[in-house]
């Protein structure tokens, strides 16, 4: 299982937080993150392999894994209440992962359902 995990800056703690929740079943999962979020997991002792921030591109490099089917999953924590200058990337992503049917999670809520449904509910 391929999952990248993409968060916004007041989200980059929570996507840690959850992350570490659910290690038990992220076992075997390569992850893969935006820049800043990867460092941020590297931090918290996770395993990610990362690629330029999003505002730097990071985002469209998901994407552009999405468009190939090489991803399983996008965990992508989203600021609904900030501005963000690469909206139209996140916009982009999001719609990739529609078009191209890759389950994506936009709120730790939402990534808890997904992640059980896959592995089952931790105890």
């Amino acid at each position: 299982m391929k999952i990248a995990v993409i968060a916004h800056d007041g989200m980059k703690a929570e996507m840690v937080g959850f992350l570490r929740e659910n290690e038990d079943k992220l076992v075997g999962a390569e992850l893969v993150a935006t820049g800043t979020t990867g460092s941020h997991a590297e931090k918290g002792g996770l395993k990610v392999h990362k690629f330029l921030s999003g505002p730097m591109g990071g985002d469209a490099q998901i994407a552009t894994l999405v468009a190939e089917k090489k991803l399983d999953l996008v965990l992508f924590f989203r600021d609904p209440l900030g501005k963000h200058a690469h909206e139209p990337d996140i916009q982009m992503l999001m719609r990739l992962c529609d078009v191209h049917n890759i389950p994506l999670a936009t709120n730790p809520a939402g990534a808890q359902l997904l992640l059980d449904g896959l592995y089952g509910k931790s105890k």
